[in-house]
């Protein structure tokens, strides 16, 4: 054999083994959303097996054991869907790796959901139907066990299409649905619906506002002063401790439920005192970070990284502190209605159902999280360090205002209401420094539609998307619950 027809035949072999590579890869690739799949489905059978080997004989445990698997389906899906609220804009504004923001928040969410979270749950999502309605123990097993289904496929399907939606919302409207069709309207309270509604428009634009006077005062007094470097060391220690205090009032009006209950007067004073204690500790650490950095934006963005990222982990701990009861208040109930047979308003959620949803939070995140962190984070419109400090500080005022108020809110529609009012803010003000460099030349004709549009900050299709999932998750979640109780009762019959 001539030399020419060896090299011949390896590259043939070379070309070869390159394509057995290349689909290598691409199995790998198809397969990669599969092994997502088989760990949660794994998931859900462990918590299956554990509620069978812990609770009651047959047949009332068969219940709890579907309960359980659905329960853990709801959990991942509060992973996969929620936490990007509070994980996006750090990581959007890259002061966050993706790794290191889902191990932040997987320890975070999970010690929020054991250490704080709630050890009552109002099983009958804040009041929404009134236990005595639904006469019959049966009717109530399933009309939580459709909530429960409803909510979480609701979630599921929000997720996969790219919408941030309130899994407190779906809970709310799968047990509307559920109640409606086991007791008729009379059982639902309509004036918890009319305020929840409110809390549709509320929350997300009080969110937005305040996040966009903080923007605005970041802007005005640091990012466009002479001296940025100077204004900062004034300005960061005012901002920290202002957000250290805020965490603070949050932390302990909602984080600490199970360890002592605190009113709205007492958290707010215990937030003054924290943020006045830690703006005076910050004004030294800021001084000697901002020593030696240039006069420029870039360095603002070093000041802001740590803040934001310390935002970040106690917004996962609040977050998992009173989420997690979306995805183990009906297991829960349905729970206690099995072993003692009727229901209950409220009752005490078992260590091991905590567990269930604390856990399916963190592989939820792991498994599934990174898409909506990235949708969060970076495709609705452009975050930084700044930005997204805004964003985590006025998720916190506006629960806090809210609790205050008394409206149910969602972090949800707190938080993307957030980036959306950042994003609008700065289309505002680029319009209004164009319009004023305009007027200042007195010439120029002005820019055409197609440019106008493509300058926009925040992208209006994700806007839109997001804001038709918000308005239809009730009513959708609602009437997928009524299907799935009628199938359940039918089956039971």
């Amino acid at each position: 054999m001539t030399d020419d027809s060896q090299e011949n035949q390896w590259k043939t072999l070379d070309k070869d083994l390159g394509r057995i590579s290349h689909v290598e890869y691409a199995a790998a690739h198809v397969a990669r959303p599969m092994v997502g799949a088989g760990v949660a489905l794994v998931f859900m059978v462990a918590a299956g097996i554990c509620a069978a080997l812990l609770f009651g004989s047959f047949p009332q445990n068969m219940i709890v054991v579907a309960a359980a698997v659905f329960g853990a389906y709801m959990a991942l899906n509060i992973g996969a869907n929620d936490v990007a609220n509070n994980m996006g804009p750090a990581v959007g504004a890259r002061a966050l790796t993706m790794g290191g923001a889902i191990a932040i928040a997987a320890v975070c969410e999970s010690a929020g959901a054991l250490l704080a979270g709630g050890d009552v749950v109002a099983t009958i999502s804040k009041g929404i139907i009134d236990p005595a309605g639904v006469a019959e123990t049966r009717d109530f097993i399933n009309a939580m066990m459709a909530a429960l289904v409803s909510a979480a496929l609701w979630v599921n399907l929000a997720t996969w299409i790219g919408a941030p939606v309130s899994t407190t919302h779906s809970v709310v409207g799968g047990v509307m649905g559920a109640g409606i069709a086991a007791a008729g309207f009379a059982a639902v309270s309509w004036s918890t619906m009319v305020a929840i509604a409110a809390s549709w428009v509320i929350s997300p634009v009080l969110g937005g506002v305040i996040a966009a006077v903080f923007l605005a005062l970041i802007k005005s007094r640091v990012i466009y002063r002479d001296d940025k470097i100077a204004a900062a060391r004034r300005w960061v220690p005012i901002l920290v401790g202002i957000m250290s205090g805020v965490f603070a009032a949050y932390l302990a009006l909602k984080g600490f439920k199970r360890i002592v209950s605190i009113e709205v007067g007492t958290a707010l004073l215990i937030g003054i005192g924290t943020g006045v204690a830690v703006h005076v500790l910050t004004i030294p650490l800021i001084r000697r970070q901002a020593r030696g950095m240039e006069n420029r934006n870039r360095s603002l963005k070093a000041l802001f990284g740590l803040p934001l990222i310390l935002s970040a982990a106690l917004l996962s701990f609040a977050h998992g502190a009173n989420d997690v009861a979306n995805a183990v208040g009906p297991l829960a109930a349905i729970v206690h209605a099995s072993e003692f047979g009727a229901a209950a308003g409220t009752v005490a959620i078992p260590f091991w159902v905590m567990v269930i949803g604390a856990l399916g939070i963190s592989f939820g995140l792991f498994l599934f999280g990174p898409r909506l962190i990235r949708m969060v984070g970076s495709r609705i419109t452009r975050l930084n360090p700044m930005r997204a400090y805004c964003v985590a500080l006025s998720a916190a005022i506006t629960v806090i205002m809210a609790s205050w108020l008394g409206l149910p809110v969602s972090s949800t529609h707190i938080a993307v209401g957030g980036v959306f009012g950042v994003g609008f803010f700065r289309e505002w003000h680029m319009e209004r420094r164009l319009r004023g460099h305009r007027a200042a030349r007195a010439t120029g004709p002005a820019l055409p539609t197609e440019e106008r549009r493509r300058r926009k900050l925040v992208r209006r299709s994700h806007f839109m998307t997001i804001i038709a999932a918000w308005v239809v998750t009730v009513p959708a979640a609602a009437l997928l619950s009524a299907l799935i109780f009628a199938i359940l009762t039918s089956v039971a019959g």
